[in-house]
């Protein structure tokens, strides 16, 4: 309140209107000398509502003042850790609840007259006070009082029970109400995949655009030094009396590779124990086989021959040249392994992956009739082969791969057939044992399987529409 009076003083001082300041000087309960300064209000001759008893409640006020600094005083001096005003062990004086009730009532009004109005917008709402208490363990009888008077008191002028009161630090109210609305929703892996601005509309049947490939899943790990490097196989379109449960694993670190395991099943593969071992007929060179409609489909060691191995008769049923072909270390991919020519299959057929002199190191793409292994026809990339980790073939699309080693690398280009086009790509691809040797897709089981340092993998892919 004398600050409230300074204030008045100060605007006269200054140069506000020069009415005449009248200077009281009386004493406190207290003892102490108060001085008072009143002018006449600037903007009307008088405030009605603050009429009769306002100097009886400044004593009262001051009366007040003087007994809550005692408190806080003795409060500080035995290390209390209550709110601000209480009295340790004391009680609450109703006819000083009332008189600060309607003192501040009373200056409100006489300080601004559109305060009267509005002023219960400067005390806290009862239900968010509650609120509070609630949520550091109040009693309910304790947050109903609690309640009641944050509704009739100003905080600068309650008295709180000390008895009923809680010892805690009420938080600001604006935190309490931004903790009240605070809702925590974990991100999705979906919602991070469109994130990543993943194009068009999933097609969950036919052909689309890869867009989207998953965390790898092991299904087994070779067990001796021979199976660093490998490659392992489902056929997508079997014959009887193979089945699309049947795997297939060629072990390839060696310079005489002939043993192609067969397993029933996936789970087999992962227990070690094959069904079945083909001798083949003539050694195969790097992790580029395939299998499809009943046959191995490999490339003879030192040659850039395809060869074609019948399961179920176990021979050799077709082999031919692939014109201009590197073979032996010429052009393999960046991880070497002599992956000069690599088979593929997808929704389309059988094809290879290979590079030519003339092509100067590019990839070039040839469709093969997986019958007569004859060449239907030939696509030159703009792709350099030893600048890419690996690459397989999804609805007449070419994909490569930028890194054998790296844990986090991407598919980064892609070449359509259809319009004779490339394309720079950044989709998300783990390396998890970091040495990529083999990578492959099915299109009956939508995934791609990779040996990865001694382990078969498999990933989830996504496509979608254009």
């Amino acid at each position: 309140m004398l600050g409230v009076w300074l204030l008045l003083w100060g605007s006269v001082a200054l140069g506000g209107r020069a009415d005449t300041a009248f200077l009281r000087r009386a004493h406190d309960s207290s003892g102490h000398c108060t001085y008072s300064f009143t002018v006449a209000s600037p903007v009307e001759a008088a405030c009605p509502e603050a009429a009769g008893g306002v100097p009886e409640l400044r004593a009262e006020l001051a009366a007040l003042a003087a007994r809550l600094s005692r408190l806080e005083s003795r409060e500080r001096g035995v290390g209390g850790s209550g709110p601000r005003g209480a009295e340790p062990g004391g009680a609450r004086d109703p006819q000083q609840v009332a008189a600060a009730s309607r003192l501040e009532a009373a200056e409100r009004s006489q300080m601004c007259p559109a305060a009267v109005g509005g002023g219960t917008a400067l005390l806290p709402k009862a239900p968010a006070f509650r609120g509070a208490a609630a949520r550091h363990g109040a009693p309910r009888g304790r947050q109903e009082r609690a309640g009641g008077e944050a509704g009739r008191l100003s905080p600068a002028h309650a008295v709180p029970d000390p008895a009923a009161a809680p010892r805690w630090e009420p938080q600001p109210l604006s935190y309490q109400e931004l903790q009240s609305e605070r809702t925590e929703v974990p991100v999705s892996r979906l919602l991070e995949e469109t994130a990543l601005g993943r194009p068009g509309k999933e097609d969950s049947a036919g052909c689309g655009q890869l867009v989207w490939v998953g965390e790898p899943v092991v299904f087994g790990r070779a067990d001796s030094i021979a199976g660093k490097y490998g490659v392992w196989m489902k056929d997508p379109e079997p014959v009887p009396p193979f089945t699309r449960d049947n795997t297939w694993r060629v072990d390839t670190v060696g310079t005489e590779v002939r043993q192609l395991f067969q397993y029933e099943e996936a789970e087999q593969l992962a227990r070690g124990y094959p069904a079945k071992v083909h001798i083949l007929p003539r050694p195969l060179e790097s992790t580029g086989a395939v299998i499809y409609r009943g046959g191995l489909f490999f490339q003879p060691r030192h040659s850039r021959s395809v060869a074609r191995y019948d399961l179920r008769g176990e021979t050799i049923t077709a082999e031919r040249e692939i014109p201009g072909a590197g073979y032996h270390g010429q052009y393999p991919y960046s991880w070497g392994g002599y992956t000069d020519i690599d088979l593929a299959v997808d929704e389309t057929g059988l094809w290879v992956i290979y590079s030519t002199e003339k092509a100067r190191g590019a990839i070039v793409l040839s469709k093969l009739d997986p019958e007569t292994l004859e060449i239907r026809r030939t696509w030159e990339t703009n792709i350099r082969k030893r600048g890419v980790a690996n690459s397989f073939l999804i609805c007449g699309t070419l994909y490569t791969v930028s890194s054998y080693s790296a844990p986090n690398a991407t598919i980064n280009f892609a070449y359509d057939t259809a319009t004779g086009t490339s394309r720079a790509l950044s989709i998300p691809f783990e390396n998890r044992f970091r040495y990529l040797s083999m990578l492959d897709y099915n299109p009956a089981e939508r995934q791609l399987f990779a040996w990865d340092s001694f382990n078969m993998v498999t990933y989830p892919v996504r496509l979608s529409r254009a």
